[in-house]
């Protein structure tokens, strides 16, 4: 290898350095604001926590819905999955990129705490990483979703023995299409939030009747921008302003506004074709738990991001949600001397080494 030709691999190590240096400063200062908005609050029992910024720490339990994760089909309240080319720079923006978040609750030892997580930063754990291999066989464990993401927490005996013995056809590689390399290779990863996991939520605490809008505070979903999408923000005030939109969920959504509807054991009787088989109305205590499930009274608290207080949700207890974040500031940290050292080398290899 000649002189030209090696400066050029040093000046492209340099460059390399240079960004993977920045790359883990950032995130060490990224931690380092985790660590230290967790660090300053203590946590406040769910059952005598205030309006205003709180911190809750306990175990995440799923409240009327949960997810169902994209490439390993685990029911979760938050995923983050990604499927691309093996390459590094692939990794950093994948072909396909799904992240979804439902609310849930949070139990400490004293009771129950709604979180709802849309806007929120999440920082969830890695669960499944890998590649297809050299004969395009997917990595062990790759189990992509069949159906829609989301499933009603409690499945009635039927339903829940059906999925149980359901035989599970092949994968539907259409959703991965295009995806991946010239030679098809595909690298996997999925980061999730599990019902049973500990979490620590920091977050505004306000009464859920103040919320401009439950249902989309309810779903965090950065793979749908519809939510924010300014034509349908006007389509519906147009709508509203003609007086042509639903004032309530009976009006809009007729027997799918009834709870138990969805299961076959709607609360109250609802209207059906007089062809249709009844559907039996739920008993005293069913519509009990299916009320306590799905509703939720004006003034009980809730945790929810808002414009003054962002709102932050990381896997583990405080402790060790500080402990990741103090890491991470310090690995940042070196990245930064990485970075630096790698740019005075740049700077150097393209001088020539005369230090002109």
């Amino acid at each position: 290898m000649d002189t030209s030709e090696t400066q050029v691999w040093l000046l492209v190590a340099a460059a390399v350095g240079v960004a993977a240096g920045l790359f883990l400063l950032a995130r060490g200062f990224a931690g380092y604001r985790v660590e230290v908005r967790v660090g300053d609050m203590s946590s406040s029992p769910t059952d005598s926590i205030a309006a205003g910024e709180v911190r809750v720490s306990g175990t995440i339990e799923a409240a009327e819905l949960t997810l169902v994760s994209l490439l390993q089909s685990r029911p979760c309240v938050y995923y983050h999955s990604t499927v691309g080319d093996p390459g590094e720079v692939q990794r950093a923006k994948p072909e396909l990129n799904e992240e979804r978040a439902v609310g849930f609750r949070v139990r400490d030892a004293v009771g129950t705490l709604r979180v709802f997580p849309r806007g929120a930063r999440i920082d969830a754990p890695l669960r499944f990483e890998g590649e297809t291999g050299a004969l395009g066989d997917e990595p062990v464990g790759l189990d992509l979703r069949q159906g829609g993401p989301t499933r009603a927490t409690e499945m009635d005996r039927e339903t829940a023995a059906a999925e149980l013995l359901r035989v599970r056809g092949p994968y539907e590689y259409s959703l991965l299409a295009g995806v991946g390399d010239r030679h098809g290779r595909r690298q996997y990863r999925e980061w999730r939030l599990e019902p049973g996991e500990a979490v620590t939520v920091v977050g505004m605490a306000m009464p859920f009747g103040d919320l401009d809008d439950p249902v989309a505070a309810n779903l965090g979903d950065t793979t749908d921008p519809s939510h924010d999408d300014p034509e349908v923000a006007a389509d519906l005030a147009a709508a509203q302003a003609a007086g042509v939109l639903a004032t309530d969920a009976a009006s809009a959504w007729g027997n799918a506004a009834i709870p138990g509807f969805g299961i076959g054991r709607p609360v109250a009787t609802p209207h059906l074709d007089p062809g249709a088989a009844p559907l039996p109305v739920a008993s005293a205590e069913e519509r009990a738990r299916v009320q306590q499930t799905f509703e939720i009274a004006p003034e009980t608290l809730v945790v929810v991001a808002s414009d003054e207080v962002p709102l932050l949700i990381a896997h583990g207890t405080p402790g060790a949600v500080v402990q990741r974040g103090q890491t991470q500031l310090v690995v940042g940290l070196l990245g930064g001397i990485l970075a630096i050292v790698s740019a005075m080398a740049f700077a150097f290899v393209v001088n020539g080494g005369t230090g002109r």
